[in-house]
């Protein structure tokens, strides 16, 4: 068995109709690894809410490494005012969040919609408004604590995701 190095893989490159609103997350960390992971999945693009570090952030930037470069991404100033504009869109917008209607992920039919935005609540509040939302997905857990990472539940959610959809 050998390792093989970054220059050594070549992955199936494919993006998918998934966007990413992030709803005023804080860290630096997790705004860059919002990027790595998004590139590393095929998302389309991602948006980050105006009071979020920005993409010149040096923490931010060390984070993603390069995907800053290579995925498209924007800043909003409204939360209802993007899902709306998005909703009007087509999309279907899911939160990955715990709510009294939340779906397993493993059971969502993700592959039933043709455009899907994930939502990601802020660190400490969640999403800011969960009546603005089509349908909400948690990862099953099976610790004491009922909740992780943001972007570790944006990782888990997004393989499954593109694990269902990725030969449709």
């Amino acid at each position: 068995m050998k390792q093989l190095s970054h220059y050594e893989i070549d992955n199936n490159q494919k993006q998918f109709p998934i966007t990413i609103v992030c709803d005023a997350i804080r860290t630096p960390e997790n705004i860059g690894m919002c990027f790595r992971i998004s590139e590393s999945f095929g998302i389309k693009k991602i948006y980050f809410h105006e009071s979020s570090p920005n993409t010149e952030n040096r923490i931010v930037k060390k984070t993603a490494r390069n995907t800053i470069n290579q995925i498209e991404y924007d800043y909003y100033k409204d939360f209802s005012e993007i899902i709306n504009k998005l909703r009007a869109e087509g999309n279907t917008i899911i939160a990955i969040e715990i709510t009294d209607k939340s779906i397993n992920i493993q059971d969502f039919k993700f592959e039933k919609y043709k455009k899907i935005v994930l939502l990601l609540g802020s660190e400490r509040k969640g999403i800011t408004s969960t009546e603005l939302v089509d349908y909400s997905t948690s990862i099953p857990m099976f610790g004491r604590n009922s909740s992780m990472n943001v972007i570790h539940s944006l990782a888990i959610t997004l393989y499954e995701i593109t694990n269902k959809i990725k030969t449709k």
